[in-house]
């Protein structure tokens, strides 16, 4: 029971990292079809911004502030304007291969300009654990799982409760619309890039105390938060939170207690499932186009 306990609560920890960056993929592409194959380095990317911080003096404090700045900067508004924008007007598949090509340039600077070796990075939870229920579990897994429920809670408050919310979700369902009533499409397509940004920075620096930061860190998380959201639905936030947590929950107990040799293989395992009985997610809805 004790060894259930830790391995559900890890795995809670890890799922609520892919629902993080699942959401990220779910924004960008309720808000302009976009997909990002450069995800997984964008939540690598920031925990260096942070190393490069400190190295230079600063405290850590500073150093996360500093990276989330940079993030929203780098990772959504440049990310958008250079690269985006370009290469949206040419469809869905040149973006997706221009991202995919973002991905191995990112990982391939860091590893060059910085270096090939893992580095350890501090957390911003405590490292001791806490007996629940007779058992010993750690601090840090369940200050991941309330900072990451927190930040999803708000983002759902952002969404549902505020004016600026409701013209995000305006522009994502039907942005011709929406520019009819007078919202900023593009100041909202915008501001869902940097939310994004914001959400793989935040990512990061929960994980990478954890998983140490590596260049080559992004490809795991990308893979696994991309799983996640095509298992809880493309097309709904609630979607990939509930993908994220129930991939990090079945992996780590699939480790546990079938084999950690195939713990890559489960996330596949699980995705086709899904994709066999119900194509558009366990929470996702049905869509249909007219040819």
């Amino acid at each position: 029971m004790s060894n259930f306990i830790n391995l559900v609560i890890a795995g809670l920890a890890t799922g609520a990292i892919y629902a993080i960056i699942a959401i990220g993929f779910a924004l960008l592409w309720q808000a302009s079809q976009t997909i990002n194959f450069a995800q997984g380095e964008f939540v690598m990317l920031p925990a260096f911004f942070a190393l490069i911080a400190m190295n230079m003096g600063l405290p850590f404090w500073m150093a996360i502030i500093i990276t989330l700045v940079l993030s929203a900067i780098i990772l959504g508004a440049v990310f958008k304007r250079l690269l985006v924008d370009p290469m949206l007007k040419h469809g869905v598949l040149p973006l997706a291969m221009a991202t995919m090509a973002l991905a191995l340039f990112i990982k391939e600077s860091v590893k060059d300009l910085y270096s090939a070796e893992a580095y350890p990075f501090p957390s911003m939870l405590p490292s001791t654990t806490v007996n629940i229920l007779g058992t010993n579990v750690s601090l840090q897994h369940i200050g991941i799982i309330v900072v990451a429920l927190g930040a999803l809670a708000a983002l759902t408050f952002l969404l549902d409760k505020t004016s600026l919310g409701r013209q995000m979700q305006a522009t994502a369902q039907n942005p011709t619309v929406a520019r009819i009533l007078g919202i900023p499409v593009e100041r909202m397509i915008m501001l869902t890039f940097v939310i994004n940004a914001v959400l793989v920075a935040l990512a990061s620096l929960l994980v990478t105390p954890i998983y140490l930061a590596k260049f080559s860190s992004g490809e795991t998380l990308g893979l696994a938060a991309f799983i996640a959201a095509i298992i809880g639905g493309f097309n709904q936030l609630r979607g990939a939170i509930v993908g994220g947590f129930l991939l990090g929950v079945i992996d780590n107990l699939a480790a546990g207690y079938i084999s950690a040799q195939y713990r890559g293989a489960v996330p596949l395992f699980i995705l086709i499932a899904v994709i066999l009985f119900r194509p558009h997610g366990l929470a996702g809805r049905r869509e249909e186009r007219t040819v």
